[in-house]
């Protein structure tokens, strides 16, 4: 997996864009779409009308000026998301070009603009040669460069007629002659669609989203009334107790409350937090069709997840060598390496490597003149090697047990009831026996294991602690499968398992109220992709499983994932963290404000009364109290932005550890930080003399 390196959030090329965006979205119709940041507006342009127009005092200028900071620091917010966003999809469209396109009609080639392909159409691409849209390969074989979307600078094979058929527009053929029908209209291509996900140009709320911003926007709507209510209290209280409050219950003032009491913070970052979470996909080169896709891998309780590339390496590897009664170790891993020697596949491979590294054999010590290479091939299901010796041919074959034991039968050999014991408790434990003789005479056994990835044990017990339960879905025999699957730790398997076996485990876990996420490549996997909450396409797979995915892996690679689910997890921790922390210190700062207002009420002789005992952080003066919350208002949302960005550290934890967490961390501290903020703002303020 290739994970582009994350930009700094302070470098200039995404500041000074971020910063012109933050006036622009003052537009009124940008802020009405965040009802929080909309009344603070509001509160912010009365309060400038009031300056102007009303009480010039430099205490309302201030209150104005600051009031206006916290909107343009939650636009900043969102800009410098969308920014990086943007810059995301800049270095994507470089990957477009205004190539020529070899249109083929029969057996005739047209050269004609990329641009003018149309859905159908028939291309060559030949070595050297950029592939000029989306489409799946119709005809031929050939390695491709998808370096320019992925970042893996190893090439690729695309075959015509399999699961690994689909090309992307923009990527370059390397090697032989390939035929593509492209499957996208102009301007509809992959990464055409890539770049307005990215740029965040469709981007919805989620549904989480959407019920937060209610939330927020119910919390905005009680506070307004009970700041309204508060003048009355005030002109009440105040004829009550014989003075006059009217000069210190001031407009200015009664906003400066209101926008101190409503959760700004979450409000200004909110959809930051949203966007920033597309965005750590697109590093992790995953393409979400949508947030609503990454909120979802965050609330997913079971993942389906193929065994093959998956849970194991992808490729059966030699094991051991298990010889026959009165045949030597060593030379049972001789012949086999011999006979390994034209097998091009990755068992063939890892047979040659096993003899070197358990004997120390090389076969560097035979003539290629006298020797005669049988590669393997799917009809024999064997490979092997001719040996010329003093005029007679010595055949060394290996190969799936049936298919060498008919090749010994024919010469008139047979095989031992103890080699058919090994071959049979190979198979029960999950394996794969190959069987090695020289002409009729049986050597051994080859074990051949699906080899589990290193760490993928421990990656699902920490998902089981997140309360999600993992299933393998693989095509073995129950045997098999039950061994892979107690080796690799998941919670349940799915043996001999059919589409129609995938499509059916999803349907009946959504009936029983869980969450699924899977992944696929071929056409065959497009119901179940298109069923799953998840639903991850590998790009090297086909067309079908593309579009019915909701998220695309550029890198294909199926252990990816477990990193979207984690992803998803924390941008929920994130979203819930802040939120935490922007309720809780609306608490700190209402112990700042309400006694500046209300210190003399009641006073006796000149004094301040019972309601200063609230003034718990010893605050100099009423206007000093009141600017002090407004500026740690605005100044925290700059502060938190990093956070919101890269989102709180993931840790696999279940969702009452994460509350404990967040009730601790980020309640207490929200609790905690304004009191000592709002403190030395109020300092600050005396020293220079601003109050």
């Amino acid at each position: 997996m290739t994970e582009k390196k994350e930009s700094s959030l302070f470098e200039k090329k995404l500041i000074a864009p971020a910063i012109r965006d933050a006036f622009k979205k003052l537009d009124p119709r940008s802020l009405v779409k965040n009802p929080v940041m909309f009344i603070t507006a509001i509160g912010a342009t009365l309060t400038t009308l009031e300056f102007a127009f009303a009480t010039r005092s430099r205490f309302n200028l201030q209150i104005a000026v600051w009031l206006w900071f916290t909107v343009l620091f939650a636009n900043f917010s969102e800009a410098i998301a969308e920014g990086r966003g943007k810059a995301q999809a800049e270095s994507l469209r470089k990957t477009k070009t205004t190539a020529k396109a070899r249109l083929l009609k029969g057996k005739t080639e047209t050269v004609v603009n990329a641009t003018d392909l149309r859905k159908g159409d028939l291309v060559v691409c030949e070595s050297g040669d950029l592939i000029p849209g989306d489409g799946e390969v119709a005809e031929g074989i050939a390695t491709v460069d998808e370096s320019a979307i992925t970042g893996e600078s190893a090439p690729v094979v695309r075959e015509a007629g399999g699961d690994r058929s689909a090309v992307t527009g923009g990527t370059r053929v390397l090697s032989d002659r390939i035929v593509v029908r492209i499957t996208t209209e102009t301007g509809d291509g992959f990464i055409d669609r890539m770049i307005r996900l990215v740029e965040g140009a469709k981007r919805q709320k989620t549904p989480n989203e959407i019920a937060l911003n209610i939330l927020l926007a119910g919390l905005t709507l009680i506070f307004l009334l009970a700041v309204g209510s508060l003048k009355l209290f005030a002109d009440y209280s105040g004829m009550a107790a014989g003075q006059d409050l009217s000069g210190v219950v001031t407009m200015p003032v009664l906003i400066s409350l209101l926008v101190c009491l409503i959760p700004t913070t979450i409000g200004g970052l909110l959809s930051a937090i949203g966007i920033s979470g597309m965005d750590r996909l697109i590093r992790k080169n995953v393409v979400a069709m949508s947030g609503r896709a990454v909120e979802a891998a965050g609330d997913i309780d079971v993942l389906l997840l193929d065994k093959t590339g998956t849970i194991t390496l992808g490729n059966r590897m030699a094991a051991d060598f298990f010889p026959a009664p009165g045949v030597a170790g060593k030379a049972l891993a001789e012949r086999s390496q011999l006979a390994s020697l034209a097998d091009e596949t990755p068992e063939g491979r890892s047979i040659v490597v096993l003899a070197k590294e358990k004997y120390s054999l090389r076969a560097d010590h035979y003539d290629a003149k006298h020797t005669d290479f049988v590669p393997f091939t799917a009809q024999t299901r064997m490979s092997g090697i001719d040996l010329e010796e003093n005029g007679r041919t010595t055949r060394i074959r290996k190969g799936a047990a049936d298919a060498v034991a008919k090749f010994v039968a024919e010469l008139g050999g047979r095989m031992p009831a103890e080699t058919k014991a090994e071959v049979d408790r190979i198979g029960r434990l999950g394996g794969t026996p190959l069987v090695v003789c020289e002409e009729a005479s049986i050597l051994g056994v080859i074990y051949l294991k699906d080899v589990v990835k290193g760490g993928i044990r421990e990656r699902f017990a920490e998902l089981r602690q997140m309360g999600i339960r993992t299933v393998m879905i693989t095509g073995d025999n129950p045997l098999t499968a039950a061994a892979i699957a107690a080796e690799a730790g998941v919670d349940d398997f799915i043996a001999e398992a059919t589409p129609e076996d995938k499509l059916r485990k999803i349907r009946s876990e959504q009936e029983r109220g869980h969450l699924v996420a899977m992944t696929g490549d071929g056409t065959n996997d497009a119901p179940a992709l298109a069923q799953a909450d998840v639903g991850v396409a590998m790009n090297s797979g086909t067309q079908a499983a593309r579009e019915a995915g909701n998220m695309v892996d550029l890198d294909s690679s199926p252990t990816k994932l477990i990193e979207i689910v984690e992803t998803g997890k924390q941008l929920l921790m994130t979203r819930g963290s802040l939120t935490t922390f922007s309720i809780a210190n609306d608490v700190a700062k209402y112990f700042a404000i309400i006694p500046a207002l209300f210190a003399t009420l009641y006073a006796t002789g000149g004094g301040v009364g019972p309601l200063s005992r609230l003034n718990v952080m010893g605050l100099a003066t009423p206007e000093s109290a009141i600017l002090s919350a407004v500026i740690f208002n605005a100044i925290v949302i700059v502060f938190l932005i990093p956070l919101a960005l890269r989102g709180v550290k993931y840790r696999p934890l279940g969702a009452a550890a994460i509350l404990r967490r967040n009730i601790l961390v980020y309640g207490l501290g929200g609790l905690v930080a304004p009191f000592i903020g709002i403190k030395l703002i109020d300092l600050a303020l005396q020293a220079g003399g601003f109050v």
